[in-house]
């Protein structure tokens, strides 16, 4: 994968002798979303602003899709980077569909093909243009605004986008749901992005890689379960905070060999065969499926003979199957799966791959899951490369 933002020892020093940002050399590849985290004053937003040459280095250099950025005109430069800030920067004058096809129409495309590109993005991000293209600005939500930002950012087509505390204007539940839309885009669109965040969680939620700022310099540019599990200096630790742990299950998903198979029993299935097999197996409970192999629910062991007291026939395991609440889709965050087992105070969770059943994810398995993580990380290795004892063996 080649790079597509460069860094070479750059450095920006202002004439009161400031030093905003020393020596810095990294690279972002095509197609990735890094995060850049620090605190107020670290030099983060003048890392950005260096790439589309709002703010000029004063040594090293900076290349954008291999070409040195400093002979390129800067005007056209901006033109082929998308630039989303958090305050969004919508004319109020101009509806949301003319806002939306402001830089083709500055790049010469023909007001139609700008009009349906704007209209295809506005889309794009959850806003339908024939409700909310005629409408100005001052008749949005802030989240509304927001997705127009990233529409109007995107309208191009442009290879980096370049985001400034995109999301920092919105309260905290539209937030979190902007962040995830806006995950799911990128997933589409592959942009190779950088953004600039104050917020460790939104750091290592959004980002590919994360580049943890100190004064000036970055301390450590890594993936989220590594900065999470592996900090790489005392400053990176303290910034993180000491609930990195618990960080972490955000950024670590299930996967297959979490999971545990309990027992399973058919729809269709006579309700005392499958409390037999369930006796005999010494179990309480078993899954639910139908015959494609899908979650119908759960059926406590005790069912058919509590149903056939009376001597009745207590018919099949479909009748007395009870909902399944707690669930996630496979490759969920575990923090999603910890979040399912408290809401409904169940001790596991079943996933699913799309609507198939492939297990359930246990307490002792999350934790195993965070650990093989965290080591895998350390030592450079897939999890599933991990060996050790675990809390289940123990």
């Amino acid at each position: 994968m080649r790079g597509m933002i460069r860094f070479e020892q750059v450095g920006k020093v202002y004439p009161d002798g400031t030093a905003a940002v020393d020596d810095l050399s990294f690279e972002v590849r095509e197609g990735e979303l890094v995060t850049l985290v620090g605190p107020s004053g670290c030099g983060k937003t003048t890392t950005m602003m260096m790439v589309n040459r709002l703010i000029e280095p004063t040594s090293g250099r900076i290349f954008v899709e291999g070409r040195d950025i400093s002979g390129v005109d800067p005007v056209a430069l901006r033109r082929r980077i998308g630039y989303v800030i958090q305050q969004v920067g919508l004319f109020p004058h101009r509806t949301v569909l003319d806002n939306t096809a402001t830089v083709p129409a500055l790049i010469g495309w023909k007001k139609a093909r700008a009009r349906e590109r704007a209209a295809e993005l506005l889309d794009l991000v959850g806003l339908d243009p024939a409700t909310y293209g005629p409408r100005y600005p001052a008749q949005l939500s802030g989240g509304q605004r927001q997705r127009v930002g990233v529409a109007r950012a995107l309208a191009a087509d442009p290879p980096v986008l370049l985001m400034d505390e995109p999301f920092g204007a919105v309260d905290p539940v539209v937030r979190e749901r902007l962040q995830n839309e806006f995950l799911k885009l990128q997933a589409t669109v592959r942009k190779t992005v950088l953004l600039v965040t104050h917020d460790i969680e939104e750091a290592v939620r959004m980002g590919d890689r994360i580049a943890v700022y100190g004064e000036g310099r970055i301390e450590q540019f890594d993936s989220p379960g590594a900065v999470l599990g592996t900090p790489a200096t005392p400053y990176v630790a303290r910034f993180v905070g000491a609930d990195r742990g618990l960080k972490r299950l955000s950024v670590t998903t299930v996967e297959p060999a979490d999971l545990e198979q309990p027992p399973v029993a058919r729809t269709g299935e006579p309700a005392r065969d499958a409390a037999a097999r369930m006796r005999a197996e010494g179990a309480r409970w078993a899954v639910v499926l139908n015959d494609d192999g899908e979650l119908h629910g759960w059926i406590a062991a005790d069912a058919p003979a509590r149903a056939g007291a009376d001597g009745s026939e207590p018919g099949s395991v479909g009748d007395h199957a009870r909902r399944m609440e707690a669930w996630v889709p496979l490759g969920s965050p575990l923090k999603q799966a910890f979040s399912e087992m408290l809401q409904h105070d169940a001790g596991w969770v079943a996933v699913l791959d799309g609507a198939r059943f492939v297990g359930v994810l246990t307490p002792a398995k999350l934790h195993e899951a965070l650990r093989r993580s965290v080591d895998a990380d350390a030592q450079g290795i897939g999890r599933g490369e991990v060996d050790f004892d675990s809390v289940s063996d123990a």
